[in-house]
């Protein structure tokens, strides 16, 4: 369906041609009518779907065809998301939506300083994108008014529930018009996103155009087996060979992040890590960077990555599992955005292996295994590893890593260990 259909003012529609789009993602085509009759919406779709556009768009359209011109400008529209990161990318959505348009919108959050934000605010706007925390610290001191708000939007909500914001945002409730209209994303639809939204939608229209907890249809995933000390050789042997420009790495920690951004570095890949400690000007720059295409690995933990949104985003590797199977959802869904294809490899050593049978347990299917042509492990320091560490059973007998025989050992083991747990999860 094409956005000339919806009946869009023309300067939306001309920003939208702008930057390229013709034709609707099945979440704008099912959300942007029933925003635009005015419905509480329910959307459930996995990040690259376009959801953004699916509320940026109708909400432009609303506020610009009920222009107020009284007084100083209140916030109509109030965007909630779980981090800066994805403020900032909803912010910048807007702002390249509404370029042709006289609306006025910010976004503001914690880890940079609150005066210049106060500064913007009073200057009057019409759309505020916002992190719950910083948002109750503008409430607090009185800089921002939300008694006329009109729309409400809480996006990633399930991502918001998971970083304790619950609270937060009851609290942001009470200071808004108890009649308004209400719009909730989520990936997932948990018993505490359906409870949240009892509370918050009125006869909502559900929208839901992915299987809850699946996987981006358009990516594909492989799983390679590798020893933990192999694995930041072999992705290092992967960008060479593959060529590989644009790779989202996804850490546990954040020490893992700077240790393998380092390592990196030394084989010659520019890289940077990204988390929470890092300063938002930090996480700006290396965000900046990556997209511009001056690095080619960008190393996050799962709190860090909530926002980056990068369509030509071809590679995400799970350098570690992920504790938690459905943040392997929202790891891989980072690839395979707006329609073009996308890989996503995680590497798995053998302590992982009920991880990634948890993984598949979820997504309800395997994800391939395969070997790795042309990697020949490379020999490390073991004098510190424990002889009865569970490593050990795949490492050589003179205790240099793994030779290659005794990687291919390793990978049988590892898929009789597959075998067991498809059995037990049939």
């Amino acid at each position: 369906m094409n956005f000339n259909k919806l009946g869009l003012c023309p300067e939306i529609l001309e920003a939208v041609e702008a930057r390229g789009y013709q034709n609707m993602t099945p979440i704008q085509a099912q959300a942007i009518p029933a925003i635009l009759q005015g419905k509480d919406v329910l959307g459930g779709a996995q990040t690259g779907t376009g959801k953004t556009a699916a509320f940026a768009l109708p909400i432009l359209e609303m506020l610009d065809a009920a222009p107020v011109s009284r007084g100083r400008r209140k916030p109509r529209a109030l965007i909630l998301t779980p981090t800066r990161e994805l403020a900032d990318q909803v912010g910048e959505s807007f702002r390249v939506y509404g370029k042709y348009l006289s609306l006025r919108s910010a976004a503001i959050y914690g880890g940079v300083s609150i005066n210049p934000q106060i500064s913007v605010l009073k200057k009057g706007m019409d759309i505020v994108i916002a992190t719950p925390g910083r948002l109750l610290d503008h409430l607090d001191q009185k800089t921002i008014n939300l008694s006329e708000i009109e729309i409400l939007v809480l996006d990633e909500a399930d991502r918001m529930l998971d970083m304790g914001f619950i609270r937060d945002i009851q609290r942001i409730l009470k200071f808004l018009p108890p009649e308004r209209q209400n719009l909730m994303f989520s990936a997932t639809y948990e018993k505490e996103i359906r409870k949240l939204a009892g509370s918050l939608l009125n006869d909502p229209v559900s929208v839901e155009v992915a299987k809850r907890n699946t996987a981006a249809e358009m990516v594909e995933q492989k799983v390679h087996h590798i020893d933990k000390t192999q694995k930041r050789h072999l992705l290092a042997h992967l960008i060479k060979t593959g060529g590989w420009y644009q790779v989202l790495v996804f850490v546990r920690t954040k020490h893992g992040a700077n240790r393998l951004a380092k390592q990196l570095l030394k084989e010659n890949i520019p890289s940077a890590a990204i988390h929470g400690d890092k300063s938002q000007g930090a996480r700006t720059r290396a965000l900046t960077q990556f997209k511009q295409g001056d690095l080619q690995a960008l190393i996050a933990t799962d709190v860090a990555a909530r926002g980056i949104h990068l369509e030509e985003l071809s590679h995400v590797v799970n350098f570690d599992l992920p504790q938690v199977p459905e943040d392997y959802v929202h790891r891989i869904g980072r690839t395979g955005r707006a329609g073009k294809s996308g890989t996503a490899i995680s590497f798995v050593s053998p302590d992982e292996i009920k991880q990634i049978q948890r993984i598949e347990k979820l997504l309800k299917n395997r994800i391939p295994l395969e070997d790795v042509k042309g990697f020949i492990p490379v020999e490390v320091d073991t004098q510190h590893r424990n002889s009865n560490d569970s490593r050990s059973r795949y490492s050589g007998s003179s205790g240099e890593g793994l030779n290659r025989r005794d990687a291919g050992t390793a990978a049988g083991n590892y898929r009789n260990h597959r075998r067991k747990g498809r059995k037990k999860t049939a």
